[in-house]
């Protein structure tokens, strides 16, 4: 039985590509998949016949067919900043991105969205509240 929670955390931090951890820039498909643009570049470019296919992206097809996004960083996320050391407690539920409107943070108990034309990504909620189809930034 997989962890749901567990589940929803790898959503948001790792690329849905290369299974590596979510670093700037990052790109989201139509789907609401997240990738590490550098990851979605590599594969796009690697031709090899011998290449398996990768179901995660296998309806991107050229580089518009994702995003960039704009993500607002947690203040509360303390993350890549702090030193490892075995005697640390690392929490894990602390996001590390959070909508800039509402301040939710993007850990996958709540809906977000991006914007197409601009990148900019918000909590569903955010969007019900503004009701604006123009970019609060």
């Amino acid at each position: 039985q997989v962890d749901k929670n567990a589940e929803l955390m790898a959503r948001w931090n790792y690329c849905a590509l290369s299974q590596e951890k979510l670093c700037r820039p990052i790109v989201a498909c139509e789907l609401g998949r997240l990738y590490n643009k550098d990851a979605v570049i590599e594969f796009l470019l690697d031709k090899s016949p011998d290449k398996t296919p990768m179901e995660a992206a296998s309806h991107i097809k050229s580089i518009k067919n994702v995003i960039e996004l704009k993500l607002s960083d947690n203040p509360a996320w303390s993350g890549d900043k702090e030193s490892i050391k075995g005697d640390k407690y690392d929490d894990i539920q602390s996001a590390r991105f959070i909508c800039p409107v509402v301040g939710l943070e993007m850990n996958g108990r709540h809906r977000f969205c991006f914007l197409r034309n601009c990148g900019c990504v918000f909590s569903e909620r955010a969007l019900k509240e503004i009701k604006s189809e123009v970019c609060h930034k």
